[in-house]
């Protein structure tokens, strides 16, 4: 079976969940970048992955930056393959789910940054119900392999 067959049997819609994986990575360099601002802006260098308070006055804003962005990397492989499958059977609403996970993301990181992490729950937490949406998209395309005739 060649490569134009199988892009075939894709849902039609498939291609906007294609774009919402390609978004988040955008948001993922995004984060990266403003961890890297942090680390000069706080002093703290390379391989040091958090700032020791009791070695840097700024050490709560940097971690907060830095762990907004580890916690957004750490949920990345998850949100993918739920993106990734749930969109086969259910291309639009998985779009949509990623697009509110993605954008909630964004939010969770911005108000992680802020230094206060209580801030990253605020719209943040919508990801989570995303998140969850996901799974449902990708246990219905399960079951719909498993019944199948």
């Amino acid at each position: 079976m060649g490569s134009s067959s199988v892009v075939e049997l894709l849902p039609k819609d498939y291609g906007y969940v294609v774009l919402v994986a390609v978004l988040y990575s955008f948001l993922n360099f995004f984060m990266a970048f403003q961890v890297g601002k942090a680390r000069k802006k706080y002093k703290v260098f390379y391989p040091t992955m958090y700032a020791s308070e009791s070695d840097n006055k700024d050490a709560k804003v940097f971690n907060c930056v830095q762990r907004g962005h580890q916690n957004s990397l750490e949920l990345m492989p998850l949100f993918f393959v739920f993106l990734l499958l749930g969109g086969l059977r259910h291309p639009c609403i998985s779009t949509g789910l990623g697009l509110l996970y993605t954008v909630s993301r964004y939010f969770y990181f911005k108000g992680y940054s802020t230094g206060d992490p209580q801030k990253r729950i605020s719209i943040g937490k919508y990801g989570f119900l995303a998140l969850m949406g996901l799974i449902v998209c990708t246990i219905s395309f399960g079951v719909s392999l498993l019944l199948r005739g």
